[in-house]
């Protein structure tokens, strides 16, 4: 009763047990001022937390870019759909584009062999993060009807067998700078998502994974205090983006001293910059923004004041009437290289969010930065559609990557 009378007010919910709203543009929630005090109080009632609740009863609990709705829900197929493109690919071994060091003649040998869990959707960190997008979602919806079958395909990758043979992979001279730093950087996250999930299956996996974890988190370790500067790149190469999944790895696992070295030296490359050069962007491969990404890194090691203050240097443009920003046009979606640019829109997406909701609330960016991530995603998600292998073998994380706003959970 005391929830419904706030809701008639149209004021914030004190327990967020009655929670949905029919309007005519489909299902919304009721305004939840502070979903931590919401949980609180569930809590106090005996009550799970609002989003497992939803979850449980396969929907998705979102934060919402309108002005005027601060949270909507999703049904859980949407992310089903997307999930059927990483599980399609997993033991879809070719096309498949090998990048390695060959040290001798064993070194020639088909995915399957070189690296057996991850041999799948054309390229390693596509598989990695093939890998995480079935278990976000299977996390995110344990009731959900496919979730079984997802849960069943990763045990079939995350053996023991399969994952020694990953870091004997590793091990192998000249592989020191495989997949570093994107796929490393997956690879955490994976890790990450797999750390707070309270799943039998969850942490039999991740016993199995920590010697390759350890073997990767050493590799980062070691490679970023030699960076004399950072790699600016909208490709694989970029070290802002990955710098972010590999912070959250560590928040998320508590892996204190890795931390307090991407803390540092996050800071030594990027505190400085000023009047990025967005005007120049997107390069015509590009899948990652290099100023959003640096944008969005920062905002994990700032306060809200300090980061206030640094992206009005970084990015000067971010005001009302310019025209600072424009949704990528992709021309070609059977050309893999041509089709970054779907995913491009979807990362800047989830970039644009997670700046936004860095900032204080009264801060006038913070609209303009929620609406170009909706024009963003309208055109990303558009792409997300397994038509072309080009883009279906990886698009899909990038979907759910932005839809279940992975980035600002932590």
């Amino acid at each position: 009763l005391a929830d419904h009378h706030l809701m008639q007010q149209d004021a914030a919910q004190k327990f967020g047990t009655l929670l949905i709203k029919t309007t005519d543009d489909g299902k919304e929630l009721y305004p939840v001022k502070s979903l931590a005090e919401v949980n609180k109080n569930r809590q106090q009632l005996g009550l799970k937390p609002l989003q497992q609740m939803l979850g449980e009863k396969n929907w998705l609990l979102r934060r919402q870019s309108k002005q005027l709705q601060n949270h909507s829900i999703l049904p859980a197929d949407k992310l089903m759909s997307v999930a059927e493109l990483a599980l399609s690919c997993l033991d879809q071994e070719y096309p498949n584009s090998i990048k390695h060091v060959l040290n001798n003649d064993e070194g020639v040998a088909p995915p399957r062999e070189l690296y057996p869990a991850f041999f799948g959707c054309f390229d390693w960190h596509s598989s990695v993060h093939g890998h995480w997008l079935l278990v976000r979602v299977a996390k995110l919806f344990p009731n959900h009807e496919k979730t079984a079958g997802f849960i069943d395909r990763l045990d079939a990758h995350f053996t023991a067998e399969n994952l020694q043979a990953e870091l004997r992979y590793f091990q192998q001279p000249g592989r020191a700078g495989f997949e570093r730093p994107y796929g490393l950087a997956w690879f955490l996250q994976l890790y990450a998502e797999l750390h707070d999930w309270q799943h039998p299956k969850a942490q039999e996996w991740l016993a199995q994974m920590a010697d390759l974890k350890k073997h990767i988190v050493k590799q980062m370790d070691g490679w970023i205090p030699k960076l004399a500067y950072p790699i600016r790149g909208g490709e694989h190469s970029q070290t802002a983006f990955a710098f972010g999944l590999a912070y959250d790895y560590a928040q998320t696992t508590a892996d204190l001293d890795f931390l307090v070295k991407l803390n540092k030296h996050i800071k030594r490359l990027y505190i400085t910059d000023k009047d990025c050069p967005i005007d120049y962007e997107p390069s015509g491969h590009d899948f990652l923004s290099s100023c959003l990404a640096e944008a969005d890194l920062m905002r994990r090691v700032l306060s809200e004041k300090q980061y206030s203050k640094w992206l009005k240097k970084f990015l000067p443009k971010i005001k009302h009437g310019s025209n600072w920003l424009k949704v990528a046009t992709v021309t070609d979606r059977v050309d893999g290289k041509l089709a970054h640019l779907d995913g491009l829109n979807l990362s800047r997406a989830w970039m644009l969010e997670g700046m936004a909701y860095a900032l204080p609330m009264k801060d006038k960016r913070r609209q303009i930065l929620l609406n170009q991530a909706k024009l963003h995603a309208e055109s990303g998600l558009e792409a997300v559609t397994g038509e072309h292998y080009a883009g279906g073998h990886w698009l899909g994380s990038f979907a759910t990557y932005y839809l279940t706003q992975r980035g600002l959970t932590n």
